[in-house]
């Protein structure tokens, strides 16, 4: 028998403990009908929910566990229109025309955040454009980060990139472990859980059905439908949308999309409240900040606390060593936080493709996916929702590079794990050697 994911985990996070009340969700019981039955209720699964009913169709959303539980509630907050992949690396492989349509979409992916955060009022969920700090560890890194900012200014047309001094960085970090940086204005940052929640609550107050603790164990195809069982019911429809992303694997029913995947776990920390005199001097404008190495470090500040975010985890679940790792850094970086005890410890999936950029879209006639955010999944992920509700509707909106056609599956699949692990060793080294 399938085993199913166990009932509302729990995860050791700082949204968890400030999060509001979450929306009281009820099980799928029984048989119902819907225009699109989709799984997950993450930012994806919720934003098409949203923007498919708007449409004027019926949508009814299944979720695992709780509305949050899985990427959505656990990320670092931030919310910002970069992919992976470098706009000039596109440029130079797929053309200008096609970095161009790529930023129109990081950036519109970030008004779809904002517009989300006003249409359903969610004010916890703390919504700001606070700027990012990108900052350099060695001169070669400031080299790079400079002429990409030279790029973007030249051929996006983007003014809001501005370079650091060392000087600047370090009265922008309070840190003096960088040579330099660049300053991107219109980034921003908000408390994950609480915005996820609030969508969920918004959406059920509208009537549109949302079922948690309801896993997708089959997907059948009938005539002129699709049908989604669950442990005590199903439903039929015209189409589904799979919105699992990394955590495509609970069931057997998205178990084919994990497939594409190389989910990578991504572990956060935060401090106990900082002393008034060191939080004033740490990030003292409260940007979002991340730096250059290869297994990058991000930070914020949030409600007086410190949080510090990065790659390097692995398992299938949170790892002592993982965090202990994850705060040497910290304190390398920030040697005024040895003494500071951390509270709270959580890790996530992080969900990687191949060629490094999202995908939406459609598999066949009755299935609809979006997923595969490569740790920026906050903003693109609610703006994915909008264009799957086109993908419903017989449109065929233009997506650039994240077309689902591209989606290649990983070859190997079997040695995703190890493979990962010895490219995040390599990656260790280089960083190491300051290459």
């Amino acid at each position: 028998m399938m085993a199913l994911p166990s009932p509302r985990p729990g995860v050791n996070s700082l949204w968890a403990a400030t999060a509001g009340p979450a929306p009281r969700l009820p099980a799928l019981d029984g048989d119902a009908a819907a225009d699109v039955v989709i799984i997950g209720a993450g930012y994806t699964g919720l934003s098409a929910a949203r923007h498919i009913a708007a449409g004027g169709l019926d949508p009814l959303v299944l979720d695992a566990s709780a509305v949050g539980w899985g990427a959505s509630g656990r990320n670092g907050g931030f919310v910002t229109p970069k992919f992976r992949l470098s706009l000039p690396a596109i440029a130079a492989a797929h053309g200008r025309d096609m970095a161009k349509r790529m930023y129109d979409l990081g950036h519109e992916a970030v008004d779809a955040v904002e517009e989300l955060v006003e249409e359903f009022g969610i004010d916890s969920a703390g919504f700001a454009r606070v700027g990012l700090v990108k900052a350099a560890h060695t001169e070669k890194a400031l080299a790079a980060v400079a002429a990409e900012a030279e790029w973007m200014k030249a051929e996006m047309g983007d003014g809001h990139i501005s370079l650091l001094s060392r000087d600047e960085v370090r009265a922008e970090l309070g840190s003096d472990g960088f040579v330099g940086g660049a300053l991107t204005r219109g980034p921003g940052c908000i408390h994950p859980l609480n915005y996820v929640r609030g969508l969920a609550a918004g959406l059920a107050a509208r009537g549109i059905r949302i079922h948690e603790d309801s896993p997708a164990l089959a997907i059948r195809r009938e005539p002129g439908a699709v049908v989604v069982e669950t442990p005590h019911g199903r439903v039929r429809a015209a189409q589904a949308i799979i919105a699992t992303n990394a955590y495509s694997d609970l069931t057997g029913a998205t178990r084919e999309m994990q497939r594409t995947l190389v989910p990578f776990r991504s572990a956060i920390l935060a401090t106990a409240p900082l002393p008034p005199d060191l939080a004033a001097s740490l990030l003292p404008t409260r940007r979002i900040c991340s730096e250059t190495r290869r297994m990058m470090r991000w930070f914020r500040i949030v409600d007086g606390r410190f949080v510090f975010g990065g790659r390097g985890a692995f398992g299938k679940a949170d790892s002592p060593a993982a965090f202990a790792a994850l705060r040497r850094a910290m304190v390398a970086l920030f040697p005024m936080l040895a003494d500071i005890p951390v509270e709270y410890s959580w890790s996530g999936l992080v969900a990687m493709t191949l060629d490094s950029v999202p995908h939406v879209g459609r598999r066949d006639d009755r299935l609809l996916f979006a997923l595969g955010y490569n740790g920026a999944g906050v903003a693109m992920a609610s703006l994915m929702g909008r264009y799957l509700a086109a993908f419903v509707r017989g449109e065929t909106p233009d997506v650039g590079l994240l077309d689902a056609r591209r989606l290649a599956p990983v070859p190997l699949y079997p040695l995703r794990e190890p493979a990962v692990r010895a490219v995040a060793g390599w990656y260790q080294m280089l960083d190491a050697v300051g290459l």
